[in-house]
């Protein structure tokens, strides 16, 4: 299940047809606890920062329903999403905690978002392109972080929020000050989720990605440029994760980090009072409650 990740150059983003696995979000009530187990786990995360849409006719930006925080690695990050506003996303936002708090968000990087759209949309239903933004702090200054989405209809893709996307300003994501974390995590490698139907499953995210699917020791794998997809059963996950309860099918229930030491890593976690288990050549470690159901991948960097 583990992957050895593919990082094909110092690049954050995609250039031409590449496709990355870019960040993954947790959905959560409280950012403030968030923020604490971020940290407990040997993460440094940013700010809390609100997300707007901007008004196409010039007015004030409107709330999208969510804010968020993000721990930022030199390749991908994390987020952290809350809700901010009654908005249809916040909606969507408030259903999938219903089922289970954790990580409902997996979102893939592209050169061009609104080819992309034009893809999605010859397999699934699609909402319009969207661009989105949120205020960040640099060099003492307010800027602007700002995004174009590339989203399929709630309901399309039911293993959670999976949405294609265009970074416009990397600068402003990607600093410096944000890249530095206690636990040594480098990039984000990997998702594995649990689902009912392996094949089916398997065949949407190929047809969502444009990446084909492999078979795996516990399942279906999809490589992208950089990062992969690891689709198993639910007794496949259990197998591997003993320690995390399925809530219900399909559940995103763990994604792998890669760190400079695992060594290293074990020993903050230990003293944290995190539960934490071998796992091939990676180290499992379960989410703290604040953060939902689901486990960390630790693995060593090459």
């Amino acid at each position: 299940m583990v992957e050895n990740g593919s990082f094909p150059s110092q690049r954050r983003l995609p250039l031409g047809d590449e496709i990355f696995l870019d960040h993954v979000g947790h959905f959560v009530r409280n950012p403030q606890s968030a923020n604490r187990a971020l940290t407990r786990a040997g993460f440094a995360p940013a700010p809390v920062s609100i997300q707007v849409n901007p008004d196409p006719n010039g007015g004030e930006p409107r709330l999208t329903g969510t804010g968020n925080m993000t721990a930022t690695f030199s390749h991908g990050y994390i987020e952290v999403l809350f809700k901010t506003a009654d908005t249809p996303l916040a909606r969507q936002l408030d259903g999938a905690m219903a089922r289970y708090p954790g990580v409902h968000l997996a979102a893939f990087a592209v050169a061009e978002a609104a080819a992309a759209h034009r893809r999605l949309a010859k397999s699934f239903r699609v909402q319009p392109l969207v661009d989105m933004q949120r205020p960040v702090e640099i060099d003492g200054a307010t800027a602007t972080a700002a995004f174009t989405l590339a989203r399929v209809e709630h309901g399309e893709m039911p293993e959670g929020r999976i949405q294609i996307l265009t970074h416009r300003t990397e600068h402003a994501v990607w600093q410096p000050r944000w890249l530095s974390h206690p636990n040594g995590a480098l990039a984000l490698a990997g998702i594995t989720i649990a689902v009912a139907d392996i094949e089916e499953a398997a065949q949407r995210f190929v047809r969502f990605t444009g990446r084909a699917a492999q078979p795996a020791a516990l399942g279906q794998t999809i490589a992208l440029d950089r990062g992969t997809i690891n689709l198993v059963s639910g007794e496949a996950f259990t197998q591997s994760f003993p320690e995390i309860a399925i809530p219900s099918l399909p559940f995103v229930g763990a994604y792998e980090v890669k760190v400079t030491s695992l060594k290293s890593l074990e020993r903050l976690l230990v003293n944290s009072g995190l539960t934490t288990w071998r796992l091939s050549q990676a180290l499992a470690v379960m989410f703290p409650d604040e953060l939902g159901q689901g486990a960390w991948m630790f693995s060593q960097a090459a």
